[in-house]
């Protein structure tokens, strides 16, 4: 079992750059390679600070598991605000619950809830499933759309 991962009751967070291909075509090699890292830089950072850690990373996708749902959604909220004058559009996905913890990372269908609904955005959205809603309550200045359980157990 991997010991640096949270256990237990996870706050899943998943990135993606939309339009990457695009985008990598507007900007060019050089300039995208720029920007991404600078983008995987600021959410490290974000998660960082907040009790995320990376579970994987796949192209210019991310994967953080956190303790908690505040944190996790703290952690989105400061990347989305870091990340908004940047030229990556970037969605963010969270739902939260309760995977078995194993050598190579999570399993379970809450991780692959997790995924689908971060897929669901768009560039500059944080997604969050109703679950990991009930845990955090109002956020005050930061929207979101909260997905009903039926939506976010999209196969």
């Amino acid at each position: 079992m991997r010991q640096d991962l949270p256990s237990g009751t996870v706050a899943f967070l998943f990135t993606d750059i939309e339009g990457s291909t695009k985008l990598l075509h507007s900007l060019g090699a050089e300039g995208y390679a720029e920007a991404l890292a600078e983008h995987r830089l600021l959410i490290r950072e974000a998660c960082s600070r907040h009790d995320g850690a990376e579970v994987d990373t796949q192209g210019d996708a991310f994967f953080f598991g956190f303790p908690t749902a505040p944190g996790a959604l703290a952690a989105a909220g400061e990347m989305t605000k870091a990340l908004a004058s940047a030229p990556i559009p970037v969605r963010i996905g969270l739902h939260t619950g309760t995977p078995l913890l194993t050598d190579v990372g999570y399993v379970g269908q809450d991780v692959h809830r997790a995924a689908r609904i971060g897929a669901l955005g768009h560039g500059g959205q944080v997604l969050v499933s109703s679950a990991t809603a009930v845990l955090t309550g109002p956020s005050g200045s930061e929207p979101q759309r909260c997905l009903s359980p039926i939506s976010a157990s999209i196969a």
